[in-house]
């Protein structure tokens, strides 16, 4: 397989995993075993788009249970002889290559993944963050021996991109360093948020000037906290922000906001 891997440097592997964790998208060769019409192949595309059931295969990294995974979206994109080349996407877990044998028998002839290709995780595209091995290479080299850092600029990006598929919170400068010592936000540090924020969801929290402080877990929906003037709103999970960095306007016992 080839395509986006993200990798987090340092204080960024405490964001990674909500990467990894994220919404993945393939492009594939399935073959096929034996003749295929296409309207059989279109019909078998749409009965695996939505809920699946799946097995991991035989080859793999976890326990070989039943589990529900979900593809969002299954797109055709070439069919010539017994190849298909196709695009998926889907939730993290989901193996291609088990998606393209269960295609081959609903299609009566059976298949094989050739070949697979990850395009996107979560934020991260292929046309648009991509870079090779190459190019870390050469932007490390211009940094060490040049002094010239603006390759290794592109090539690692802000850990706030990491970030920008979840719901976010604002937070007044006030209750930074509170949220960096790892304390609770409460209602009034939050300046505002994103529709999207649900309860029990990973929430980024952000600064005024888009620092990303930390992850945290949302207790109440966006309405709610949009209404609530005290009141613990969201639980720190992960700082990324260190102490000291914004001044402290809280006292020992205190929590943010």
């Amino acid at each position: 397989m080839t395509g986006v891997l993200p990798v987090g440097l340092d204080n960024s592997t405490k964001v990674i995993g909500n990467v990894v964790h994220s919404v993945k998208e393939y492009v594939m060769v399935i073959q096929f075993h034996g003749d295929v019409g296409i309207g059989r192949l279109v019909e078998a595309l749409k009965y695996f788009t939505g809920e699946i059931y799946q097995r991991p295969p035989l080859r793999s990294s976890v326990k070989r249970v039943l589990r529900t995974r979900r593809i969002h979206e299954i797109e055709l994109l070439d069919f010539k002889d017994r190849f298909a080349l196709v695009k998926a996407s889907c939730d993290p877990g989901t193996y291609m290559r088990k998606l393209a044998h269960d295609i081959g028998l609903y299609t009566g002839v059976g298949a094989h993944m050739r070949e697979l290709r990850r395009t996107r995780t979560g934020p991260y595209r292929e046309d648009e963050t991509l870079v090779k091995l190459q190019d870390v290479s050469e932007a490390l080299y211009l940094w060490r021996v040049e002094k010239d850092e603006r390759m290794l600029r592109r090539v690692i990006l802000p850990v706030e991109t990491a970030v920008t598929h979840l719901p976010k919170i604002v937070i007044n400068d006030l209750a930074v360093d509170a949220i960096a010592h790892g304390a609770s936000l409460a209602a009034p540090g939050v300046v505002r948020l994103t529709d999207n924020v649900s309860a029990g969801a990973t929430v980024a929290v952000f600064t005024l000037k888009g620092e990303l402080v930390a992850l945290a877990k949302a207790l109440k929906n966006a309405r709610e906290i949009a209404g609530m003037g005290r009141g613990i709103v969201a639980r720190t999970k992960r700082v990324l922000m260190p102490t000291g960095v914004y001044p402290r306007f809280w006292r020992t016992g205190e929590r943010a906001g």
